[in-house]
């Protein structure tokens, strides 16, 4: 099986040419399915992009929402209809609501969006706003008293259901490919070749899940776990031991394209990026 991978494609701010040739790419490269981790429009516009992808490639998609994705309604609500986009297309597959994805014996594909949950650098002396506070429901209808336990929130939820997803994929694979939105680590948050700041931590890493999959690998040393994230616009790797990898890629607003091509070997995840 041979999977493209696409992040933060944000395709609102994307013209028809750079839509085509990012179509015309996935065609070319000879993708059996998709993998999106995240940032692919906003609001009604996710749904609308999902759709005429899958409808121009006819292949499966398998994505997770990154935050750009939540604007313009909540959290709960922009989940459940990305849930529901499986019932209208059959193509569309959104990993956080979906238990293991089995892609060979040994291979096996899980997603989660995460969130940059607060607790990896200084939340309260950091100067960072995102625009996420003002165009997502959860945080204009909020406090700003409350947006780290908003923020904190988010994170253990993803951890709780990411902790699930990843007990049962590795106690029947050896190797495990995760899908995510938000680096689980601040050695994965990179930003103009270096990894990210107190500052910027907070709303960039999603510390929890990173917990999680340290737990994980720990509890299965039969298994190897490969990530997959976006979130920075700036790519890197990070080894956290011999085997954890997380891929984070970059991106370029208007400019969609292949973030990598992964191939599913006998046991082995093989990623060309």
């Amino acid at each position: 099986m041979r999977l493209a991978w696409i992040t933060d494609p944000h395709f609102n701010f994307c013209a028809l040419d750079a839509w085509d040739g990012l179509v015309e790419s996935l065609r070319r490269g000879g993708a059996d399915a998709v993998l999106i981790s995240g940032d692919i429009s906003e609001g009604e516009d996710v749904a609308f992009q999902l759709k005429r992808l899958a409808d121009a490639l006819a292949k499966p998609i398998y994505f997770v929402l990154g935050n750009h994705d939540f604007y313009q309604g909540g959290i709960a609500a922009t989940r459940t209809a990305a849930a529901g986009l499986g019932r209208e297309h059959p193509l569309l597959h959104y990993l956080t609501a979906l238990p293991t994805i089995t892609l060979s014996d040994q291979v096996a594909l899980i997603g989660e969006d995460g969130w940059g949950d607060a607790t990896v650098g200084d939340f309260e002396r950091s100067p960072v706003r995102l625009a996420d506070f003002l165009a997502i429901d959860d945080f204009r209808d909020a406090r700003t008293a409350d947006w780290k336990a908003i923020l904190q929130e988010q994170g253990r939820l993803s951890a709780e259901r990411l902790r699930l997803k990843l007990a049962a994929a590795m106690a029947t694979h050896s190797r495990v490919l995760v899908v995510t939105h938000v680096p689980p680590f601040r050695e994965a948050c990179w930003y103009e070749g270096r990894t990210t700041d107190d500052f910027w931590a907070p709303f960039f890493v999603c510390g929890q899940v990173g917990d999680v999959l340290r737990e994980a690998v720990e509890r299965h040393p039969a298994c190897r776990l490969s990530v997959l994230c976006g979130h920075t616009h700036n790519a890197g790797v990070a080894n956290l031991g011999e085997r954890l990898s997380v891929f984070t890629a970059g991106a370029k607003y208007g400019e969609p394209d292949v973030a990598g091509w992964i191939e599913i070997a006998p046991g082995a995840i093989l990623l060309e990026w």
